[in-house]
């Protein structure tokens, strides 16, 4: 045991300050996702680089998981995530759940219902308008954020 305790001690002896400063600071999502899903990886990437640590299970029913969560079957998407008591249904954008945490606000949490072009994980050459929802703990939701893509706007007259 004491074995264990020293090589520990020394591990972290080794390691610079802003490496375990970030280590301790970066908020855990646990995500759930089938197998597979390249959206999904690329998601997950955003995710990291915008400082989450994140654990990630391949399940063969992530809408059990978005029904254990609270989150309405209407707002499903690829994968389902949990973070500081916070569901995250879909490609909610990193900005979004960082204010979700440092707001704490009475919700289930959050979701970007389907897979829109242009969120998180699902870069492309458009990206399309979404909007992501806060799903309230009475199950109601409102917009949390829009985002209004790139679309080429139609003719005026």
């Amino acid at each position: 045991m004491q074995r264990r305790t020293l090589l520990q001690a020394m591990l972290v002896t080794t390691l610079p300050v802003s490496v375990l400063a970030r280590a301790a600071a970066a908020p855990v999502v646990d995500v759930y996702k089938t197998a597979g899903c390249g959206c999904c990886e690329g998601w997950i990437e955003h995710m990291k680089a915008n400082g989450f640590s994140v654990k990630a299970q391949n399940v063969s029913d992530t809408g059990a998981y978005r029904e254990k969560f609270g989150i309405p079957n209407d707002f499903g998407s690829c994968h389902t995530s949990f973070v500081q008591g916070y569901a995250v249904e879909g490609h909610v954008p990193a900005a979004e759940i960082k204010r979700l945490l440092a707001e704490k606000p009475k919700a289930r949490g959050l979701a970007v219902p389907s897979m829109p072009l242009g969120s998180p994980g699902m870069e492309g050459p458009r990206k399309d308008p979404y909007d992501v929802f806060l799903v309230k703990a009475d199950g109601s939701t409102s917009v949390y954020q829009h985002y209004s893509g790139n679309l080429p706007k139609g003719p005026t007259t």
